[in-house]
């Protein structure tokens, strides 16, 4: 074997190298990230949010329909600054902590929409229930930070959150806004 050969045999082992360290060096910034949520209860919004997460990122604007993006969200991190309702939400009625400590995201394909805005397919689990979700994400960059944002609704009922007499939308309503805002380090530019 030449070695000219042998360099046409290695490079798109290279190119895949580069471009793993590339999306390797992007990096969640926890400090300026949040996941939260608003549902209505007796039709009054009830605003929480999770204090811990994860994400693995791998996303070039320049090629969204190559991107990865995977999350793992903490359930019992949960916050809704009222302690009788957090004590509540661990139990199997609601979130089930014991039994699925973890809602995870799993993108299937990123989309571009034109002017910093995207649209992310993928897989939502919690308490061991998938759904499809279609998630619109824009992003903003800051110096060697990017932020995505954006909002999508889920229905609780779908995943089973509040079983039993919890399951009556009178009380608690079926739709809740989900809303993010994640910052990274290492994205290439817009």
């Amino acid at each position: 074997m030449t070695k000219f050969s042998m360099t046409l045999r290695t490079l798109p082992l290279a190119l895949l190298l580069a471009t793993g360290l590339a999306q390797a060096d992007q990096k969640l910034v926890p400090a300026q990230s949040e996941i939260a949520f608003v549902s209505k209860q007796m039709g009054v919004p009830v605003e929480g949010k999770f204090k811990r997460f994860d994400a693995q990122i791998a996303f070039d604007p320049a090629k969204p329909d190559a991107a990865k993006v995977a999350f793992t969200v903490d359930i019992a991190s949960i916050t809704l600054g009222s302690p009788e309702s957090e004590a509540e939400l661990p139990k199997a009625t609601w979130f089930n902590t014991a039994k699925f400590p973890q809602a995870t995201f799993q993108s299937s394909s990123v989309k571009a929409l034109g002017g910093g805005k995207f649209e992310v397919t993928g897989k939502l689990g919690i308490k061991g229930n998938q759904r499809d979700v279609v998630v619109p994400m824009a992003l903003t960059q800051a110096g060697a930070t990017t932020t995505a944002s954006g909002t999508f609704a889920i229905k609780r009922l779908a995943f089973k959150i509040g079983e039993n007499e919890w399951a009556d939308t009178s009380m608690v309503a079926d739709d809740v806004q989900v809303k993010f805002k994640i910052a990274l380090t290492g994205v290439a530019k817009l």
